[in-house]
């Protein structure tokens, strides 16, 4: 009994020191741009939990509040089952600096009473537990980010050198959909760099191969495969993803890509090689903390054949590819689950020859004709 009281007696406390907020005035409040985050067990939060709501266990709540919210400022409303978890974890997040907050008072329970918007979200069933056990342990990823990767969608274009070791990482780590675009055939000398591929799919398509080996490292992940992409169709097409992994290997498609991804406000995870070296960064002019630049504000326009010549005419190290795909692919893992910090405005250049990266910064055109003029 006194161990009852006592916590009666906390929970008091707290409830003079913060703010509760009926579950409609809460609403409202997310509606005008406050942060709900239930901080119930994964357990708990499977079986249902608000519309739009943010997922971090009490538990972990410390661990990852930076991620949710990076900015002390922030107005975080906190929910749990019954109004009591969210207000001990309201006072521990004001330790560490956070003041604009309130708890939900009645929690999830109540939320559900009065009528408000909820769902059953997508939950990880035993075996992506296990599949995905090493990911789901860090803090920063945890099963809700899990949850976001199984729900996103990328779509890579090529499915060569820097599309192979991308693609299967991707498909490695859960993202759910990834589309592959690619017109061309299996040959034998891509077989040194372009490991999606096997010596007897020699003059198979190349989505097609991509698709056998990716559906055979993870069956869950749905790949969907696209001849080409052209003016005629890249607006469609992007519309149908989150994310664009650019692994082409000419100028007037990566434009094209470029161009369209401002339009349509999509990230772009650029990555070029040649010989020893190659490049990598992230283009979202309207990312938040920008103004950040697009591809164009890099190169304004296409060299000319002569300065640019090909991997099939100066080649490549096979590897370089690989290194340049797979940090492509971390770039896009990164954006997809909120967490460090992006290739934004940034150029990361390496040279295998020196086992070196440089970064080169990369301002925003005020005169660009693409990403400025919008």
């Amino acid at each position: 009994m006194a161990a009852v009281s006592a916590k009666s007696q906390l929970l008091a406390a707290l409830s003079a020191q913060i703010s509760e907020l009926s579950p409609h005035a809460a609403l409202a409040r997310q509606a005008a741009g406050a942060l709900l985050i239930d901080v119930r067990d994964a357990s708990e939060t499977a079986l249902g939990l608000p519309t739009g709501a943010l997922t971090a266990p009490r538990s972990f709540l410390e661990l990852t509040i930076e991620q949710l919210a990076p900015e002390p400022s922030q107005e975080l409303l906190l929910i749990c089952g019954s109004g009591q978890r969210s207000l001990l974890a309201a006072s521990n997040l004001r330790a560490l600096g956070y003041q604009n907050l309130a708890s939900v008072a009645g929690g999830f329970t109540r939320w559900k009473a009065e009528g408000l918007p909820w769902l059953v979200p997508f939950a990880l069933d035993a075996v992506a537990r296990q599949r995905y056990a090493r990911q789901i342990s860090l803090p920063e990823v945890g099963e809700a980010g899990q949850l976001k990767l199984a729900r996103a969608k990328v779509l890579l274009i090529g499915a060569g050198g820097l599309g192979s070791p991308a693609a299967l990482y991707l498909a490695a780590a859960g993202v759910g959909t990834l589309g592959i675009c690619d017109d061309d055939r299996v040959d034998l000398s891509n077989l040194q760099r372009q490991v999606l591929h096997r010596t007897d799919r020699i003059g198979v398509a190349k989505t097609q191969s991509a698709a056998a080996t990716l559906e055979a490292l993870n069956p869950t992940v749905q790949v969907q495969i696209h001849p080409r992409v052209g003016a005629q169709n890249v607006d469609q097409l992007l519309a149908s993803y989150d994310l664009v992994l650019d692994g082409s290997d000419n100028f007037p498609t990566r434009f094209l890509l470029a161009d369209a991804c401002v339009r349509h406000a999509k990230p772009l995870i650029y990555g070029a090689v040649l010989r020893f070296e190659g490049q990598v960064s992230v283009f979202h002019p309207t990312a938040p903390g920008g103004p950040f630049p697009c591809y164009r504000c890099l190169f304004a326009d296409a060299p000319g054949a002569d300065a640019t010549p090909n991997c099939a005419e100066a080649g490549v190290l096979g590897v370089v590819p690989g290194v340049i795909g797979l940090l492509q692919a971390s770039e896009t893992l990164k954006l997809i689950l909120g967490i460090g910090i992006p290739l934004l405005g940034r150029l990361l250049l390496f040279d295998a020859r020196r086992a070196s990266f440089r970064e080169v910064r990369i301002p925003a055109d005020p005169q660009c004709r693409v990403c400025h003029t919008r």
